[in-house]
């Protein structure tokens, strides 16, 4: 890991930034999406992420970057300071949660839900914004049981119990009793009766 952390370090800043901000992503990502991102980050990656295939730390195969090792995503990852990862993670996720309502885009809502709850309710900075995330989890949940997935389903609605803050029956009924009634349906599903 310390032979991919001295590659990574030799590369410029932008290009080292660029390959942390596609780690949090995972271990590959649609050329489209980095488009996206650049867009909604106001960044430039397509660009430093071509230089990074260009040293090898990053393979470009069938429209995807995909890092050419794990230990190198883990690497990239593990340039962010532990308690940056959340606050990152949290950016993204909201960044990508203003796309949701107007694209419609099935991958962009779970790809934001799974940024959100990544990050965890600690790396809310606003109080409005913990019925933002409750609410995308909501969506992302009903989206996983359409697709009979109701293991990833509950894991959304049980993410979005955790961002709920405190008189949120009172305040926000309506998004509590579906998540709660949503989360339960789940549980009982998968056979999970403790939940």
């Amino acid at each position: 890991a310390m032979f991919f952390t001295n590659s990574i370090e030799a590369l410029s800043e932008d290009v080292k930034a660029s390959l942390c901000v596609l780690s949090c992503f995972g271990s590959s990502a649609e050329t489209a999406f980095i488009k996206t991102l650049e867009r909604l980050l106001q960044k430039t990656l397509l660009n430093n992420l071509d230089a990074a295939v260009e040293e090898g730390l990053l393979d470009m195969k069938d429209g995807r970057y995909h890092f050419s090792h794990d230990r190198i995503q883990e690497a990239a990852y593990n340039m962010i300071a532990i308690l940056d990862q959340g606050r990152f993670h949290f950016s993204y996720g909201m960044a990508l949660a203003s796309l949701v309502a107007g694209e419609g885009d099935d991958s962009i809502l779970l790809t934001a839900a799974n940024q959100l709850n990544l990050a965890g309710p600690e790396a809310v900075q606003e109080k409005s914004q913990n019925v933002i995330v409750a609410n995308l989890n909501l969506q992302a949940g009903k989206k996983a049981m359409e697709m009979s997935d109701f293991v990833l389903a509950y894991s959304y609605f049980d993410n979005g119990i955790s961002f709920l803050r405190k008189k949120h029956w009172e305040e926000h009924y309506k998004l509590s009793l579906e998540l709660f009634d949503l989360a339960a349906k789940c549980a009982l599903t998968n056979g999970d009766i403790v939940s």
